[in-house]
């Protein structure tokens, strides 16, 4: 999976894009993601992150994460095949990894990782609009980054 890492920010250190980078790959062989997808993570202010929140879902507030889906056809494919597919789009806001991770007393990476892997999982058709679902995504986030030893401190 190629994973573009975009930093409008400037915040973010080189460490910090690569543990996005390779939480997302870890996730990605995990879920049997093939080699030719593509996913795009973008990270911005609370002020962009609440605009795309009012445009894309009409509710006029700063969230944490956004997914986009693109293209879900990723999983029967020819692995072989020249052209990319694109998964989709994240974006994230560094104001609510800042936020968020004074909030549940854990380290910025961790809460970084943890919207990185929300946002792709969005994006595999994972969601949170019942309880069930919920339990299912959140399960799975929490036993991914507990396999990639990034578990809350």
């Amino acid at each position: 999976m190629q994973i573009d890492i975009i930093d409008q920010t400037n915040h973010l250190t080189n460490k910090q894009v690569e543990l996005m980078r390779n939480v997302l790959a870890f996730a990605g062989e995990r879920e049997k993601i093939t080699d030719n997808v593509e996913l795009s993570i973008t990270i911005v202010t609370n002020k962009e992150i609440k605009a795309l929140n009012a445009q894309y879902r009409n509710k006029n507030e700063a969230t944490d994460v956004l997914s986009f889906e693109m293209d879900n056809r990723f999983r029967e494919v020819d692995n072989q095949i020249d052209i990319p597919i694109m998964l989709g789009d994240i974006i994230i806001s560094y104001d609510k990894i800042k936020e968020q991770s004074e909030r549940y007393n854990h380290s910025f990476e961790r809460e970084i990782a943890f919207l990185a892997l929300h946002g792709l999982l969005h994006l595999l058709g994972y969601t949170h609009d019942s309880k069930e679902e919920e339990g299912v995504m959140f399960q799975k986030q929490e036993s991914i980054l507990e396999e990639f030893k990034l578990e809350r401190n």
